[in-house]
């Protein structure tokens, strides 16, 4: 992909292990030095030894949370500059993390054109990307999308989920066992 004229470094926090690393070596293959967090602590410890321009930070992680992770990321690298991932339902979280000194916020998932995007907003940066190149999700993959959000918020609860997204558990199910749409 073109539009990225300088290689910055970014962190990556989010404690969704598979999640993180596709977003890791999506960057990585644009040219991007990158540095990986599954928490608080561990992403104070990257900011501390590592110099990171960009930061994209999930706002729900366990233990410390990501709105606290903003806070003191902007008190140790003033100059930082970064995204927040919020999921389903967050948004007030979200705008919070905005007045903490975040640049955007994204709903979850994003992928990292969307990523790109986001932190093009900042005159600063020298990242553009071409809106042309921008496809939207299809159908399928905004289901599977929504499904997963819900999923989450349930806890991994089916029953739960189902109940709350009105399908039939069984019709859930089916839904989870294929793939994910591309």
């Amino acid at each position: 992909m073109e539009g990225v004229e300088l290689a910055y470094s970014i962190l990556l926090v989010d404690d969704e292990d598979v999640f993180r690393q596709r977003l890791a070596l999506a960057f990585h293959r644009r040219g991007f030095t990158v540095y990986e967090a599954s928490d608080f602590d561990s992403a104070v410890g990257v900011l501390t030894e590592s110099e990171p321009e960009l930061a994209l930070i999930d706002l729900r992680m366990p233990g410390r949370s990501g709105l606290e992770l903003v806070a003191e990321a902007k008190r140790l690298r003033p100059e930082i500059k970064i995204v927040v991932l919020t999921g389903y339902g967050s948004i007030a979280t979200a705008s919070q993390a905005i007045k903490l000194g975040a640049l955007y916020y994204l709903p979850k998932p994003a992928d990292v054109d969307e990523i790109l995007l986001a932190f093009s907003k900042d005159d600063d940066l020298s990242i553009t990307v071409d809106q042309d190149e921008l496809t939207p999700p299809s159908l399928a993959r905004v289901e599977w999308e929504h499904i997963q959000r819900v999923l989450a918020d349930c806890d991994g609860n089916i029953s739960e989920a189902a109940r709350r997204l009105n399908i039939h558990r069984r019709s859930l199910q089916r839904k989870l066992f294929k793939h994910a749409p591309s």
